[in-house]
C-alpha cells in the first residue's frame, strides 16, 4: 500500500508539472501575432535566387530582385525576374492588407503573354512559378497567418540551437483548407526573435506534403534576417532552395515600384 501511494504521488506530480508547463506556454494565436510584430524595417531590397531541383536531381536557377516596403501596417512586395531568358521580365506584385476582411491584391505579369493577371484569393494556394511555395507562402515569408487557422501550442523544441514554440494549426473552415491546399500545419517559431524556423504541412487528405526549413539567420543592419529557405515536397520529390543576398534595409525604394505599370516596364 505504501509503495502504491508513492507511485500515485509521483504520477500526480508529473501530471501537475505537465499541466503547469502547458499553462505557461503562450497561446498559438499570440505567437502568430508576435511573428507579425517583428521588426522587418520599413523597406528592403535583395537579390533572391531560386534553385529548383526535380526528383531526378536536375537543377534550374532563377535569379530575381525582390523589393519590399511597409505603408503603416500594409506591406507591398515586388519580385522581378532577371534570368534565365525564358522567364526574364516576369514580375509579381502583392499588397498585403492588415484588415482580415479585405482580400490581399496580387498580380502576375507574364511577358510571353503580354498580360498582367490578378491572383484571386481562391488561387492563393497555387504554387508560385514552379517553386514549392504557394503564393500565400511567398507573401507571408517567415510569418504565420493570423486568420486562416485555429491554433494550439504543443510545446517547445530546439531548432539549430534556438528554442522554438511548436504551434499546430487547423484551417478555420473547409473552404479555407481548399484555398490554401493545407489540411493541417505545424510551425516552429523562434521564442526569442519570433521568426519562423521550420514548418510542416499536410494536404487536405492529411497526407504529409511539405517541410520548410529557414536557415542561416543573422542580423543585417540590426534586423534579424534569413538567408536561406529549403522546401521539400514529399509528394513530388521536388525541392526549392531560396537564397537571399545583397540585402539592404536602408535603400530608398520609389512608390512607383509597386504598381502594375512597373510590373510591365521592369526596374
Amino acid at each position: 500500500m505504501k509503495t502504491y501511494k508513492i507511485i500515485s504521488l509521483a504520477v500526480l506530480t508529473i501530471m501537475v508539472t505537465i499541466g503547469t508547463n502547458a499553462q505557461n506556454l503562450p497561446s498559438g494565436q499570440s505567437i502568430a501575432k508576435k511573428t507579425h510584430e517583428r521588426n522587418e524595417g520599413i523597406s528592403m531590397k535583395r537579390k533572391l535566387t531560386m534553385e529548383l531541383k526535380d526528383k531526378r536531381g536536375k537543377i534550374r536557377i532563377r535569379e530575381t530582385i525582390s523589393l519590399r516596403k511597409y505603408y503603416g501596417k500594409e506591406k507591398r512586395l515586388a519580385i522581378f525576374y532577371e534570368t534565365p531568358r525564358s522567364v526574364q521580365g516576369t514580375a509579381f506584385l502583392t499588397f498585403d492588407y492588415p484588415e482580415p476582411s479585405v482580400d490581399d491584391d496580387q498580380w502576375l505579369y507574364m511577358p510571353a503573354l503580354r498580360k498582367t493577371r490578378r491572383i484571386s484569393a481562391a488561387n492563393r494556394g497555387d504554387y508560385f512559378l514552379g517553386t514549392d511555395l504557394t503564393y500565400e507562402d511567398i507573401k507571408l515569408e517567415t510569418r504565420i497567418s493570423l486568420d486562416d487557422y485555429n491554433y494550439k501550442t504543443l510545446g517547445k523544441e530546439t531548432i539549430e540551437g534556438q528554442a522554438c514554440f511548436i504551434v499546430e494549426g487547423t484551417p478555420v473552415s473547409e473552404e479555407i483548407a481548399k484555398e490554401l491546399g493545407y489540411g493541417k500545419v505545424k510551425f516552429w517559431v523562434d521564442a526569442k526573435i519570433w521568426m519562423l524556423r521550420k514548418a510542416e504541412s499536410w494536404d487536405v487528405a492529411k497526407n504529409h506534403l511539405k517541410t520548410i526549413q529557414i536557415k542561416d539567420v543573422k542580423e543585417v543592419q540590426g534586423i534579424w534576417t534569413y538567408h536561406k529557405i529549403v522546401v521539400k515536397n514529399h509528394k513530388t520529390g521536388h525541392e526549392t532552395i531560396f537564397l537571399n543576398s545583397d540585402i539592404d534595409y536602408k535603400t530608398n525604394i520609389s512608390d512607383d515600384t509597386f504598381t502594375k505599370e512597373s510590373l510591365i516596364n521592369g526596374l
